[in-house]
């Protein structure tokens, strides 16, 4: 039996130039319910997401909130009428501390006589924090001094501040540790508890299965169902993204993890910071290598570490010509590459065009006597364009624009374009949806078979077992056992190894 609608969304239509992401959808949000929104990348879930919180207006189409039009000017405004959302893009200001980022348009609160309270304002920020489940960072610190997962969780005390009737979460998760995901988890639940209404943006399937009470899926900016926990099932929920019946599995098919015995890299002795103890490793040409473990077991300082990312406390990174890998100059001009999990933050310039990135690092191959013609570098960008499928109104824009999916064909495009024949792939697949996922595993086993060598560092087990020549498990730092490639290898064995 369906619950009370509290918000209506009636025929909304959004365009982005030429680019109609969104096409007369019309959803009702029930109270009490923890509503899946579901699609491809691209589907229009997070424009759905942005229009209901004020972010921007829609095109065409209507608002109801509990039956009065509800056209929100900005967030600011959502937050009045009590819907708030957690984006998927990094939301925390740098510059500022804990709680100002908190308390960000809301400073009022603690004004009095024209001057802040800081000493109120601390308090408070602490409260709301130990609120829910946080209780190691400090309001009083600056904001940078936090890791990006950290950030992020002072973007739901933000959010959930003003004690929202809707909260939105726009592929939060996936820039969480388990740890991290578990609050996120214990607190929409909390929410459903107390009758308000939680919609849930996500890639992982298995995660929005198992929270929600309905899911509604788009694709291509249309509506397209709407599915009761009842009506939950896995193939059918795909096929409904992606618009026809997927069959088998996204992996490698074969089990032969066998590759040439010709060493490309060699790490010795790798000693980073607190996190990496003395881990050593090879990579063959020809070879995919898994690194797994738990989210903080050294793999992702690793990954940064042999990219010349990082500055190692002792140990070196060799490669077969003899060089030293010391910096990332130095790796880019021995043709690596490094895609990394915080795709945002580290992997794209997102104030700069799709060309713009593409051609960063292949600069030098690109210039002919000291210049570079506009024309190289719209070939080039094109040819990568239509290599990696990126959905794109024109090469010149944005990145930011892109979804998910086609920002991380991009950084995948320009290490390609730099004939990387060494990749270090940090999480390649987080928060992508399944079709780009089965797109970027051929391109991987592809870039296998033509002899390139791939380090692909994962949180994902299906995903390190399903494509891996070779898998090591990392804990607390070190190298805990290394798994060659067999139909018989388990999940359950990695994890044995992890914890």
């Amino acid at each position: 039996m369906k619950g009370k609608t509290v918000l209506k969304v009636l025929n909304i239509s959004k365009d982005f130039g030429q680019t109609h992401a969104l096409k007369d959808v019309s959803v009702d949000i029930e109270q009490g319910e923890i509503i899946g929104l579901i699609g491809e990348n691209g589907s229009g879930k997070s424009t759905l997401s942005s229009i209901i919180s004020g972010v921007y207006p829609a095109t065409k189409g209507t608002m109801e909130l509990d039956g009065e039009t509800y056209l929100p000017a900005n967030p600011m405004d959502a937050q009045k009428h009590g819907i708030s959302m957690i984006a998927q893009e990094m939301g925390t200001l740098p510059g500022i501390r804990v709680a100002d980022n908190i308390f960000l348009g809301k400073e009022q609160l603690f004004v009095k006589k024209g001057v802040v309270n800081r000493k109120k304002m601390y308090e408070e920020a602490k409260h709301a924090m130990e609120n829910i489940g946080i209780e190691n960072i400090n309001p009083e610190d600056p904001i940078t001094r936090y890791s990006l997962e950290e950030r992020k969780l002072v973007e739901v005390v933000r959010a959930l501040y003003s004690d929202p009737r809707i909260f939105i979460v726009d592929e939060t998760t996936t820039a969480l540790s388990q740890k991290g995901r578990n609050l996120i988890y214990q607190i929409i639940r909390k929410l459903k508890a107390e009758n308000k209404t939680v919609l849930f943006i996500s890639h992982d399937l298995e995660e929005l299965m198992e929270i929600c009470s309905k899911m509604i899926v788009l694709r291509d900016g249309v509506y397209i169902a709407e599915l009761q926990k009842e009506e939950f099932q896995e193939d059918r929920i795909k096929e409904l993204m992606v618009g026809r019946k997927l069959t088998g599995d996204y992996y490698r098919s074969d089990y032969d993890g066998s590759c040439s015995d010709e060493i490309v890299l060699k790490g010795t002795d790798i000693h980073v910071g607190e996190s990496v103890k003395g881990v050593s490793l090879e990579l063959h040409k020809g070879e995919i290598l898994g690194i797994g473990g738990l989210t903080d077991c050294g793999m992702h300082e690793l990954g940064k570490a042999l990219f010349g990312n990082t500055q190692l406390l002792y140990g070196q990174v060799v490669l077969q010509n003899g060089e030293r890998i010391k910096s990332e100059k130095q790796a880019i001009k021995n043709r690596m590459g490094y895609v990394s999990k915080n795709r945002d933050q580290e992997a794209l310039i997102l104030s700069a065009s799709i060309l713009d990135n593409t051609v960063l690092p292949s600069l030098s191959k690109l210039s002919k006597a000291g210049l570079i013609t506009k024309k190289a570098e719209r070939d080039f960008t094109n040819k990568q364009v239509e290599k990696m499928s990126i959905k794109c109104r024109e090469i010149t824009q944005d990145v930011r624009d892109l979804s998910g999916g086609n920002k991380q064909k991009v950084v995948f495009g320009k290490w390609l374009g730099n004939e990387s024949e060494i990749l270090i792939l940090d999480c390649p697949t987080r928060g992508i949806d399944i079709g780009v996922k089965a797109f970027m595993y051929q391109l991987m086993y592809q870039l296998k078979k033509e002899g390139r060598s791939i380090i692909m560092i994962s949180e994902e087990l299906p995903e390190l077992i399903g494509m891996s020549d070779r898998i090591l498990i990392m804990k607390d730092g070190r190298v805990q056992k290394s798994f060659e490639r067999s139909e018989s290898l388990s999940e359950a064995a990695l994890i044995q190894e992890m914890v």
